[in-house]
């Protein structure tokens, strides 16, 4: 990428965004997650003075498989995290990635006028910052 191009989440982000209640069992979105082919969900908040929570593949493997638990057994707001750290959706995806790298996190939530209106991930800002490979 060029010092001169100037690529903004909101032209890497994934625009499609699935949300969850906490207290759904990990199975139930799992069969979510693979329904919408997404590797993340949002958690929604339970009233206007709460946070969104994220529940990610990695979290399912780490807290659930990982540790033997049976899925439909474990409710998502045991596993999820929550609160996110969110990016705005003009954000140079330089300073985004930084921004992961810096909170150790893989995925955020992009929110505008207190809405999300996306999901970026890691392997979104690697596309994003690639030359036209067509």
């Amino acid at each position: 990428m060029s010092s001169q191009e100037w690529v903004r989440v909101r032209d890497v982000m994934r625009h499609e965004v699935t949300e969850v209640d906490g207290k759904m069992d990990v199975l139930s979105a799992l069969k979510i997650m693979k329904k919408v082919g997404a590797t993340s969900l949002i958690v929604k908040r339970r009233d206007e003075r709460d946070e969104h929570g994220m529940l990610l593949f990695s979290d399912v493997a780490k807290r659930v498989i990982g540790k033997d638990r049976a899925p439909e057994r474990v409710n998502v707001h045991e596993i999820m995290a929550k609160p996110v750290v969110t990016v705005r959706p003009d954000m140079n995806i330089r300073y985004c990635a930084r921004l992961f790298e810096i909170f150790g996190i893989s995925h955020a939530p992009v929110v505008e006028n207190e809405k999300i209106i996306g999901i970026v991930s890691y392997y979104l800002l690697v596309l994003g910052s690639l030359p036209n490979l067509d």
